[in-house]
């Protein structure tokens, strides 16, 4: 192979880890679609908390179960026809909240959300994982982790920025523009986001399992549950984490925000982080199990309530950071879970079904947190987050344990 042929075949993987970074990102800013417009939408349709709450869990509830069948559908019919599926769906999520005229056009629009979102993970993985080499998967995932917290950062401050200077509804329809572009990032850029064939991604030697196999594996289902308690437990920080550090610890609001911001931030450099670290070669469950036992040690100790408030954000920001060094190496065992049994071909259906325990654990979050906020026991739910991302850690290294080794897999990533 001539240098210009490598040359043009690692550009061509940098495009699709460009273009999927973006597409990514794009899920994560309509992961807030609604929340940022809450106040003008409380007042202007008479909501209560309750009700607001509720248009989230639709989110998380039709985005959870479409994502466990989206998987099937990439290895059907191809990552990227489902990817502009997804955009197509933001684009009238965003319509639909623009000209809401009712309870049942918010929850419509909330529907849509979840449902674009759910094409994802699996539509996301399945092109990176088949045009992306082993050696830079590891910083392929990185991008992808730290393009989704992009979109977080950028979705409140657009929405209100836009809801404060002209009207709730122009920032509803300004979505639908945004998703609008990314759909035709998408579609401009087919070469980058267009799956090899499965017949060309599968060697000789991997096997052809039954389409539902997957839900056989011990492995897959230790996937699911690490994210479902990675989740559950960021899902407690990002919902209260200002009043927990606000009661336990006295500081103020906006400290106390400044905590969470904190978390988040340190989250983004330890993806980046994670994605070196990732690449250095196998033992990615133990990498996992470091971070985590990391990230709930510093949860465990602003639990107790005895390290001086002065340390509290950089605590945070620690947490965050352990948590996020864990990020490309989860999505490397993923990997590792479907292709050591179900092969290339799977990639679409195992990534849909254990990344749908992430919504589910952003759906219970509230359900479990928030009763222990409402009694006033705001230093168990600090606990809690350190029990979760201990448990996780238990099912990251039952993981590793449960799939083997690709062969040739670990050296290509070391090299």
């Amino acid at each position: 192979m001539t240098a210009t042929t490598l040359d043009a075949g690692v550009r061509r993987e940098y495009e699709a880890i460009g273009v999927i970074g973006f597409a990514h990102g794009t899920s994560h800013f309509f992961h807030l679609l609604l929340p940022p417009l809450f106040p003008w939408l409380m007042k202007d349709f008479s909501l209560s908390f309750t009700e607001a709450g509720a248009l989230m869990t639709m989110f998380f509830v039709v985005s959870g179960v479409g994502q466990a069948l989206a998987g099937f559908v990439v290895d059907r019919i191809g990552a990227r026809r489902v990817l502009l599926a997804g955009m197509a769906l933001f684009a009238l999520a965003g319509l639909s909240l623009g000209v809401a005229s009712g309870y049942a056009f918010l929850m419509l629009a909330a529907a849509l959300a979840g449902l674009g979102n759910s094409v994802f993970h699996p539509a996301d993985f399945t092109v990176l994982n088949r045009r992306v080499s082993p050696p830079r998967l590891g910083h392929a995932f990185s991008v992808h982790g730290l393009s989704g917290n992009l979109g977080w950062a950028l979705a409140p401050m657009s929405l209100t920025t836009i809801a404060a200077a002209f009207h709730w509804r122009t920032a509803a329809l300004a979505t639908a523009g945004v998703a609008a572009c990314a759909f035709l990032v998408v579609f401009l850029w087919r070469g980058a986001t267009e799956d090899l064939p499965v017949h060309a991604a599968r060697s000789a030697a991997e096997p052809a399992p039954s389409a539902f196999a997957l839900f056989g594996s011990g492995a897959v289902w230790m996937c699911f549950a690490f994210f479902f308690l990675v989740t559950a437990a960021f899902g407690a920080l990002q919902n209260y984490a200002p009043a927990v550090l606000n009661h336990v610890y006295g500081l103020s609001l906006a400290a106390a925000a400044a905590g969470l911001a904190a978390f988040l931030l340190g989250g983004a450099g330890g993806i980046l982080v994670g994605g070196f670290l990732a690449n250095r070669g196998e033992g990615h469950d133990r990498l996992i199990a470091l971070a985590l036992l990391a990230a709930a040690a510093v949860a465990l100790a602003l639990a107790l309530g005895t390290v001086p408030s002065w340390s509290v954000s950089l605590l945070m920001g620690a947490m965050g950071f352990c948590a996020g060094v864990a990020g490309p190496s989860r999505d490397l065992l993923v990997r590792r879970a479907a292709t050591s049994r179900f092969g290339q071909g799977s990639f679409g259906r195992v990534y849909g079904f254990v990344y749908s325990g992430l919504d589910i654990g952003l759906a219970v979050a509230p359900l479990i947190f928030g009763p222990l906020m409402d009694a006033g026991r705001f230093a168990l739910v600090l606990g809690g987050v350190a029990v979760f991302q201990g448990l996780a850690v238990l099912t990251a290294l039952g993981v590793g344990r449960g799939v083997k080794r690709v062969p040739g897999e670990e050296s290509a990533l070391e090299g």
